[in-house]
């Protein structure tokens, strides 16, 4: 099967007869192929903006003198491009979901696993955190118009938030379940209107942060609290702010299947993502120091600027007289947030829960479990230290990303047998079937990747590991799965 040619109806409809009842698990048909470049430029580049990718850069400012942030956010947008654009071939090339990509790695037996590192753990617990940084900035917008609204409850707090917490969770948790039910099709319309929006709002911010701040020049030679530029290798440093920008898209990066998977040809995919997240991370990185440097010489710099929650752009905005101004503002950033909620975490939440339990999971009600899961685990208490929190993610992810771009290049040569990945529940229990069962090897790969990106989390002379997780979980699981001998066992 060439790199252009998709799946026809005929075998869609004959693995509906072997059990594929489920719409959202089957193979994308070409008339159903309906994402141009275009689709995809405005989706990645509307999903840079958001407040937690902000607080990230914040803490990027003592790592990095601003001009070498801004040319490592470049880099980083390269890096996630070339992670976005190879890993979702497959999902253009055979219309599979991120699911059956996982199955084709993983065998049918083993997919489950990372499937549930991808959508259950890392998407429902940035989905979490992404609904308490939107809550933090409704509060401050509902805050800014009316005033007394703060005061709500007289400073009593309840699971960690206050009144006012609490309602702006909910109602912006509830923005997102229903953006989420909307699916691919209305996230679409959502971008296209959205991201031209973006760049209006906040290319006047960071104009308004070069003015007052005294011009550009002041905020690149800016001296940033707490900043020692030269007690680490910069190219270690460098690797740590790619490391974390990957960290952020490590969800999306692995199961990006289930956005290729629509892409009308290779050309669209590859061409909307790269120029989507290059140009984006570069006008993107620009911004956010005009910005963030610029409101830091205004306001002066807080011990939290880099705390997702009250840091960073959150503090900038807060300090402004201007109530329009502030309104606007903030209202671009929640609508941001939730159209990379959206995107990166809610809809592979629910696709990987549908494939999970085909048999009573569609996409709508994926959407709500997930949801209800992200609720119930009060992200507001992960979202303050963004930076650990990526470490995490990228640990848990990268060594998954690792073995699926592995497998599909360097063992399968890009090549996937539809019919078999598609077998029968029956004919799947037989071990002829390369999906057969578990792929242990990728198993053994995968489990040691995770050692070997969490351990700078216990052992404290590796340390640095942690601060590069994603890079080292990606680069051990990639490896050693090209070395092992490619095995299965019952």
């Amino acid at each position: 099967m060439s790199n252009h040619k998709f799946p026809v109806k005929s075998q869609v409809e004959e693995f509906r007869t072997r059990g594929y009842a489920n719409d959202d698990i089957l193979p994308k048909t070409e008339e159903k192929r309906n994402m141009s470049w275009v689709n995809y430029f405005t989706l990645w580049m509307g999903s840079v903006h958001n407040i937690p990718n902000y607080a990230a850069v914040a803490g990027f400012f003592v790592l990095l003198a601003p001009i070498h942030v801004v040319i490592a956010l470049i880099l980083s947008g390269l890096a996630v491009a070339t992670l976005m654009t190879v890993n979702g071939r497959a999902g253009t090339k055979y219309g599979i979901p991120f699911s059956m990509h996982l199955r084709a790695t993983y065998g049918a037996t083993g997919s489950k696993l990372p499937g549930v590192l991808r959508g259950m753990v890392a998407a429902i617990a940035w989905f979490g955190v992404q609904c308490a940084t939107g809550a933090s900035a409704l509060l401050i917008l509902i805050s800014k118009i009316w005033p007394g609204f703060a005061e709500i409850g007289g400073g009593a707090e309840f699971l960690g938030l206050s009144a006012p917490g609490w309602i702006c969770f909910v109602l912006f948790w509830l923005l997102n379940v229903a953006i989420g039910i909307g699916g691919g099709g209305v996230l679409n319309r959502f971008t296209a209107i959205l991201s031209p929006i973006i760049y209006i709002v906040f290319g006047a911010m960071a104009v308004w942060a070069v003015i007052n701040a005294g011009g550009i020049g002041k905020i690149f030679s800016f001296d940033y609290a707490g900043a020692d530029y030269g007690s680490r290798n910069m190219i270690f440093v460098y690797l740590m702010v790619i490391a974390s920008v990957m960290a952020v898209w490590a969800a999306p990066g692995a199961s990006v299947a289930d956005f290729t998977q629509n892409a009308k040809s290779q050309e669209d995919q590859v061409k909307g993502q790269y120029l989507s997240l290059f140009v984006g991370y570069a006008i993107f990185g620009l911004m956010a120091v005009c910005i963030l440097g610029g409101g830091a010489i205004i306001y002066g710099l807080p011990e939290n600027f880099a705390d997702a929650n009250q840091g960073g752009v959150l503090y900038i905005i807060n300090n402004w007289d201007s109530v329009p101004a502030a309104v606007v503002s903030l209202g671009v950033f929640l609508f941001t947030t939730i159209s990379t909620n959206a995107t990166g975490n809610i809809i592979p939440a629910s696709y990987q829960l549908t494939a999970l339990f085909p048999k009573h999971v569609n996409y709508r009600r994926g959407v709500i479990i997930a949801s209800i899961i992200a609720f119930a685990i009060l992200p507001w208490n992960l979202s303050g230290g963004i930076l650990e929190f990526l470490g995490i993610i990228g640990a848990l992810l990268g060594p998954v990303a690792g073995v699926m771009v592995a497998d599909y290049y360097v063992v399968k040569k890009q090549e996937i047998d539809l019919d078999k990945l598609y077998a029968s529940e029956e004919d799947l229990k037989d071990p002829s079937n390369p999906y057969y069962g578990t792929n242990m090897m990728a198993y053994v790969a995968t489990i040691v990747g995770l050692i070997f990106s969490l351990s700078g989390n216990f052992i404290s002379a590796l340390s640095a590991v942690s601060e590069i997780s994603w890079i080292v979980g990606f680069g051990v699981a990639f490896g050693l799965y090209v070395i092992l001998p490619k095995k299965k066992v019952q």
